[in-house]
């Protein structure tokens, strides 16, 4: 999702990688819930998003689709989120997270932010989101907590630049075979299950859809 500000209003004005200490720990939030709450439609899923919430709930995506989920678009593309039920993730009960251990990477970085440039992306600390006072030092990459950091980062990098090839070529399609193309890209990268091994699924579908629309 593009966000059109400028990022010394957002952040403190630095950039961070995956191994760079920042100062966002919330020691466990401490009975805060804040950050899951009155999100509306921000907490846009990609695939690996998905891939962990079934595996995690033991539900399909069309039985996410019931509940937790929902599907809106974004910057053209129509694309999963968490549902806000009441204003609140379907995934908060009593105070606390109930998919924590395979909530999404959106989720993993909160207060962190992703700044994309040409290289790839940096993360950046929002400042005016949490409420938690006095955060503390933490690394990066235990923070956002995926073993495989750097694979992870591959495959945002990978997933979003996709994401923008698709927004450059929306302008030139007719309105049916944008509808064609959306479904497509949802049955592909999230109605088809991946099994126990997502990356390499990922990565060939990625470059089967890839020579298909001639990207």
């Amino acid at each position: 999702m593009k966000r059109q500000v400028d990022l010394l209003d957002i952040s403190d004005g630095k950039l961070y990688e995956s191994n760079d200490m920042v100062r966002a720990d919330c020691f466990g939030c401490e009975g805060c819930s804040k950050c899951c709450t009155g999100m509306g439609e921000s907490i846009v899923l990609d695939p690996f998003d998905v891939f962990n919430l079934t595996a995690g709930t033991g539900k399909t995506f069309e039985q996410l689709l019931e509940s937790e989920i929902e599907m809106n678009v974004v910057d053209g593309i129509t694309l999963p989120n968490i549902c806000m039920k009441s204003g609140k993730c379907g995934f908060l009960k009593g105070g606390r997270c109930e998919a924590h251990q395979f909530r999404p990477g959106i989720c993993r970085m909160f207060p962190l932010g992703r700044y994309y440039n040409e290289e790839g992306f940096k993360y950046f600390l929002q400042v005016h989101e949490c409420p938690v006072n006095n955060k503390g030092k933490i690394k990066v990459k235990k923070w956002i907590g995926y073993p495989d950091i750097n694979g992870y980062e591959a495959y945002i990098r990978c997933w979003h630049e996709f994401m923008i090839d698709l927004q450059d070529n929306l302008a030139d399609l007719s309105e049916d075979n944008v509808r064609v193309l959306n479904l497509l890209v949802v049955k592909t990268f999230y109605q088809t299950p991946y099994g126990d091994e997502f990356f390499e699924k990922f990565y060939d579908r990625m470059k089967k859809i890839k020579e298909m629309l001639g990207l």
